[in-house]
């Protein structure tokens, strides 16, 4: 008998169960005195920052519980409700799901990201997304520079049941994107999901590829690419703010998709991203299945983080 797929509010809990345990351990002993004094905010404020919420976003709670001055002290439970109220605030203005809104048709989204961090596999599932919402989709195998890439993007293209615009490893991305907006122009299509090469070690090469990919989708489509978006493994950690700073800088990020929330205890960087830089988030991963990448709810993302039960 199949079981019946888990609700995305336990995969969120789940998901992040992690991260929560961790900052439960970095807190561990930190309430023993009667009042909040000002070696107690330290601890609370090293702690924060040691599962990885960064420190503007430690800095942030911090603040918050000396402002309110319990003059009867606060347990663990209590600083975890004053987290999960800060970090609902930072994450509320980036939690942004994708708008398919381009005209003319498609609308054209670069995904871009290190090799690992799963930028295939989301590509896949964003493209699942979108489907189910009613858009049409057509996936361009862009990351020429890697065979398995091309592989497993056209085996999920089948799967999912979407059109593929494909060449052999080593051909020119550029021109298989040109190909991807002739044919979705031609045939209707709503959204051409472009896969890039990962190659942050390799910055130059990076520019020039995706330069080269704009200057032929300026020719066809002005305003394309509509969305560059940046795939992220949770995993990472503070590694990850490094990736977000460079492909800024090099390719013109304006959207992120975290992966692999559920496989880390550093679930706290989906926070620090949000803090520093502010970007749209528009995704996050939990779980391996097609159905597990989803726009989420600040406020229920905020208190799994901070193990804030209902």
């Amino acid at each position: 008998m199949t079981q019946p797929p888990t609700p995305w509010h336990q995969k969120i809990v789940g998901g992040f169960r992690r991260t929560s345990d961790k900052l439960g351990e970095n807190l561990t002993g930190l309430f023993t005195k009667a009042t909040l004094d000002r070696e107690t905010l330290d601890g609370i404020e090293e702690a924060l920052i040691a599962s990885d919420l960064g420190p503007a976003t430690a800095a942030r709670i911090r603040n918050r519980l000396a402002d309110e001055r319990y003059e009867k002290g606060i347990d663990e439970q209590g600083v975890r409700a004053v987290m999960a109220n800060e970090i609902a605030r930072i994450l509320a203005p980036v939690a942004k799901p994708l708008e398919i809104e381009a005209f003319p048709r498609p609308q054209v989204i670069l995904v871009i990201g290190v090799n690992g961090s799963g930028k295939t596999t989301t590509i896949a599932k964003l493209a699942h997304l979108l489907q189910e919402q009613d858009y049409s989709v057509m996936l361009v195998a862009g990351d020429t520079f890697r065979a398995a890439a091309i592989g497993q993007l056209k085996v999920w293209a089948e799967r999912i049941g979407v059109p593929i615009i494909s060449g052999k490893e080593g051909g020119d991305a550029a021109g298989l994107v040109y190909e991807g907006v002739k044919q979705g122009t031609a045939t209707g299509i709503d959204v051409l999901i472009v896969d890039t090469a990962g190659r942050l070690q390799n910055k130059a090469g990076l520019m020039d590829e995706l330069s080269k990919i704009r200057r032929v989708l300026g020719r066809l489509n002005p305003a394309a690419p509509h969305d560059v978006v940046l795939v992220l493994d949770a995993t990472t950690g503070q590694n990850g703010l490094n990736q977000i700073e460079v492909f800024r800088e090099t390719a013109g990020v304006t959207g992120l998709v975290m992966t692999k929330l559920d496989g880390t205890a550093r679930g706290g960087l989906l926070v620090a991203a949000a803090e520093k830089f502010g970007l749209p988030v528009h995704a996050i991963g939990i779980g391996e299945g097609v159905d597990d990448l989803r726009p989420f709810d600040a406020e229920e993302v905020a208190r799994a983080i901070a193990g804030v039960s209902e």
